[in-house]
């Protein structure tokens, strides 16, 4: 499987809270909701529309998972929340119980076999494994070299500190621009895959 990660993010890499004002105000973040101005229904949401149609599966960390469980299952009769809702769905989390799996076709994956498990996901058949949000385990996953595809859509906004994604390790990741489809709201979506090291 390819592990295809998608994410909105503004010009100075922050990812926390695109959705809503509550998603996320850890460290006194006060911007959720700020992707909204910027979503174009054509660009940013045919971008959505095409990771989920290749996507076989989806992974997220804990947090993403539990807003996302919160909300999906009620929209259930929209083709999109029908498909996010029937597509097997792996949550990365030290604390959560399979008792609390109350989201269809979810399964645990315990946070000290993540990166075992999720390396065997990807060495195994299938199409996408996609990873929407879940900052802390995009980095880790970013930090082990087990992202394929890195695909980022860019706000024109800057938001002044937040969540992001990347690794501070230090160390050099080249990626590949792969495409880049500009909406009408300025926001871009950019493709970039990991370039092979030789």
């Amino acid at each position: 499987m390819r592990i295809v990660v998608s994410e909105f993010i503004s010009l100075d890499g922050v990812v926390q809270a695109p959705g809503g004002p509550e998603e996320d105000t850890d460290g006194g973040f006060a911007h959720g909701g700020w992707s909204h101005p910027f979503f174009d229904p054509e660009v940013v949401g045919g971008a959505f529309n095409e990771a989920m149609t290749k996507a076989e599966a989806l992974l997220f960390g804990r947090r993403t998972w539990q807003t996302m469980a919160a909300a999906w299952p009620e929209r259930a009769g929209d083709p999109f929340a029908d498909r996010m809702n029937a597509i097997p769905k792996y949550v990365v989390s030290r604390t959560l119980g399979d008792d609390e799996l109350a989201w269809d076709n979810t399964t645990r994956i315990p946070g000290d076999e993540a990166v075992a498990r999720i390396r065997g996901l990807r060495e195994s058949d299938g199409g996408d494994l996609l990873v929407m949000g879940s900052p802390t385990l995009v980095r880790g996953l970013l930090g082990e070299g087990l992202v394929d595809e890195l695909r980022l859509i860019v706000m024109p906004v800057l938001l002044g500190g937040g969540k992001t994604i990347f690794p501070e390790d230090g160390a050099l990741r080249t990626l590949e621009l792969v495409s880049v489809v500009t909406g009408s709201t300025g926001a871009q979506v950019c493709t970039y895959r990991p370039v092979a090291k030789g």
